[in-house]
């Protein structure tokens, strides 16, 4: 018996104990970050910061090892495991091919040369160049895409894409819907960095997968796969303004299912007032997120994850001397936010031999605020379910999907008011739609969809789409999109939250459902020189027509905000360009610029959109000094002038009441620069200087918040010609310079 037992203990021993250790470069540099897994196996590692990864406790057997990272040609290598540790070392090469896996433009997964739709794709290295506490605010440093304040004190904002506004933003994560509506400031914020595998942005109408809020465009936010994630990570850093940033994030295993943990924590609770108006210059926060997301082993090797998160968050910007004690009173103003919100989503996909996902996502969002003695209170929950069967019939890659979608929201505004009475706004929208992506020649490429969406509100609506796209070679891509969009009547977004305190929200009509058409024209192609330097080049040129779209009115009442279907049209239209250069010797640069005009045209008259620029640039230039294990970035960008919500108006007498604030902002920039130690095992040391010009929107004004000394405008003289009370007047922070420094750190 005990000959058995030893026998049996050594099988153990050798089924189970054999390790793949190995590592990963390219152009004979150390690689890190890469997914190295078994297919199969349900086993994984990421590669350190030196490119040594580690897998332990294989089985006996044949496997096939994946190395994978974005932007590299994935390696594949079949190998046996018996009874002794197998060395592994993978070299990736830069993609030639475009070959990254994107899922955005089709909901399915598809090299990003082979998408009919745009997709650009960004991952935590490139956020790294200049670290931020949320992902609202990274985005700063794409091409096109500006996180836009819309509050002057509390600093809640919305994402444009190609100078559309923040409601005409959808934001998902890993592909689920989590913000509608509100502002998407909530849904990008405290979403932990250490988590994030990449992020996948589409600009232009996508209405016809996503429904409405997918008029501009559309922001996924792609999690890591619980097994692929570090053991432990953590991020850490503060500024010289007191911000203080933690972001914690591991993985466990419980039986046949692996767990990715996430806590994200922000803090900021200096009051500091350089521009001496006697008020905040930056809000003061307090925030707190979990997330906490779990892969489940079928046998059938099939999807089936669970993710959740946890948001809260206490924030205000007021008089410097205010406190909660004056909140909601009118001796001291201050704007005064509590949120919380729950998020739930995840995929499952279906255990038949045809290809059939079910995803869901479910919000609640509670939001208790005061602006002055203004209280806006809402509640807004949210239910998505969608399932998808992709099927695939010779050269006809088919999707066809259905969707439920239920909305509740309610607030003490007149959004949710009739007759003064409490009517909140609650609604179940069905839909159904189709995708067709046909390769008709090896160098062409159909994709063709339709959507349906019933709103009782509405009616039907219809959304038809068309993508074509020509590869006259591997590594160019031709694409033109056309499509419509659609946005259901939604006033509940954070422009809204904010003007509540100072000026008054007029809805004149039943608004109609806003519809767009968009053409869209992209090129995509990619270079080697005999050099090594290689590079990208992007460039696309787009147009949107937009009827009945709601317009927000700043300018007939200075104390009124007042929302109508346009009479008219609007229209979006652009091109912009972008490059991205690895010189080989240690240098790369990414360079962007976009010129872009949007307008509403009305019985004749074009009128520019207030807060949105004509022209913008950004960069980001990266130096590796390989010996001295130290990275240079110099990151930054550059906007144009934009219309300014300023309070001139004639008065009943028929004189010109001028404000004395510029009616535009000027040209003006942001830039920063860090330095990254990377000469300590899993762990890099970096800090820097962000705002080095020192740029707030202050400068060369005589002030920014209009009758500031009277924010409850007890001692109006004359109304006739006296300024209100106004905290719109924003188009970036007043936060100047400032120094950081923060570590990383990661356990394999």
């Amino acid at each position: 018996m005990k000959y058995l037992i030893l026998f049996l203990v050594l099988l153990s021993s050798s089924t189970y104990s054999q390790n793949i250790t190995g590592k990963t470069t390219s152009n004979g540099l150390p690689l890190p970050y890469v997914n190295i897994y078994l297919k199969g196996a349900q086993k994984g590692a990421v590669s350190n910061d030196d490119g040594t990864f580690k897998i332990s406790n294989i089985k006996s057997g044949k496997y096939t090892v994946i190395a994978s990272f974005t932007g590299y040609q994935p390696q594949r290598k079949t190998i046996t495991i018996s009874n002794a540790d197998v060395i592994l070392n993978f070299n990736l090469p830069e993609s030639e091919l475009l070959d990254e896996i994107v899922v955005t433009g089709t909901l399915k997964p598809v090299s990003r040369i082979d998408s009919p739709v745009p997709v650009e794709i960004y991952t935590p290295t490139f956020f790294k160049k200049n670290p931020t506490p949320s992902i609202f605010e990274a985005l700063q440093n794409v091409n096109g895409v500006r996180p836009q304040l819309n509050c002057g004190l509390c600093n809640t904002g919305d994402i444009h894409i190609n100078g559309l506004e923040g409601p005409y933003t959808l934001v998902l994560i890993d592909g689920m819907p989590i913000v509608s509506g509100l502002s998407t400031v909530y849904g990008l914020s405290g979403i932990p960095n250490s988590l994030v595998e990449r992020i996948e942005i589409v600009k232009g109408p996508a209405s016809s997968l996503y429904g409405s809020e997918a008029v501009a465009g559309l922001v996924n936010v792609i999690t890591k796969k619980p097994s692929n994630a570090p053991l432990f990570s953590a991020d850490v850093f503060s500024t010289s303004w007191g911000e203080y940033n933690l972001d914690f994030g591991g993985k466990f295993k419980t039986g046949k299912a692996y767990a990715l943990l996430g806590v994200n924590y922000f803090n900021y609770n200096q009051r500091i007032d350089n521009n001496n108006d006697g008020y905040t210059d930056l809000t003061l926060q307090d925030r707190v997120s979990i997330f906490n997301k779990w892969s489940f082993e079928r046998k059938s090797g099939k999807a089936f994850s669970l993710a959740g998160r946890f948001f809260y968050e206490d924030r205000w910007g007021g008089e410097t001397n205010w406190d909660k004690s004056f909140r909601g009173g009118t001796d001291i103003y201050g704007e005064s936010i509590y949120t919380s919100r729950g998020e739930l989503f995840g995929i499952y996909e279906l255990p038949t031999t045809e290809d059939i996902d079910f995803t869901f996502s479910a919000t609640t969002h509670d939001q208790n605020s005061f602006y002055g003695n203004t209280s806006y209170n809402a509640q807004q929950h949210i239910v998505f379910g969608q399932t998808t069967w992709n099927r695939v019939l010779g050269k006809h890659d088919l999707l066809i999907g259905a969707t439920g979608r239920y909305n509740y929201y309610d607030d003490n505004t007149p959004a949710t008011k009739n007759d003064d009475k409490n009517n909140p706004d609650e609604i179940f929208i069905p839909s159904i739609f189709v995708q067709n992506q046909w390769k008709f020649l090896p160098k062409h490429e159909l994709l063709t969809g339709l959507r349906y969406d019933y709103d009782k509100r509405h009616g039907s609506i219809i959304t038809p789409r068309l993508a074509y796209k020509f590869a006259p070679t591997k590594n160019d891509a031709i694409r033109l999109n056309i499509g419509t969009g659609f946005r259901v009547v939604n006033l509940f977004t954070e422009d809204h939250a904010a003007l509540t305190g100072s000026r008054e929200v007029i809805i004149k009509e039943d608004l109609d459902p806003e519809q767009s058409i968009n053409f869209n024209l992209n090129y995509l192609m990619k270079r080697y020189l005999n050099s090594g330097t290689f590079f990208n080049i992007e460039a696309s040129a787009w147009y949107t027509h937009f009827s009945n779209r709601i317009n927000p009115d700043y300018d007939t009442n200075v104390d009124q905000v007042i929302y109508a279907n346009s009479n008219g049209h609007s229209i979006s239209q652009g091109v912009s360009l972008q490059t991205d250069v690895n010189f080989g010797f240690g240098l790369k640069a990414l360079l962007g610029a976009s010129l872009q005009e949007v307008a509403n045209i009305e019985n004749g008259n074009k009128t520019r959109q207030a807060l949105t620029e004509g022209f913008n640039a950004n960069w980001g230039l990266s130096y590796n000094i390989q010996p001295a294990n130290l990275l240079i970035d110099f990151t930054g960008n550059l906007y144009g002038p934009m219309r300014l919500a300023t309070q001139e108006f004639t008065n009943e007498a028929g004189i010109f009441i001028e404000d004395p604030r510029d009616k535009n902002s000027p040209f003006w920039s942001v830039m920063n620069i860090q330095l990254t130690y990377k000469g300590i095992k899993n762990v890099e040391l970096y800090g820097g200087v962000k705002n080095l010009l020192d740029w707030t929107p202050a400068k060369n004004n005589p002030f920014v918040i209009s009758r500031g000394d009277d924010p409850f405008e007890k001692n109006i003289q004359n109304p006739q010609q006296d300024l209100s009370f106004d905290t719109t007047y924003v188009f970036t922070s007043l936060q100047g310079i400032r120094s950081f420094f923060g570590v990383r750190y990661n356990l394999f």
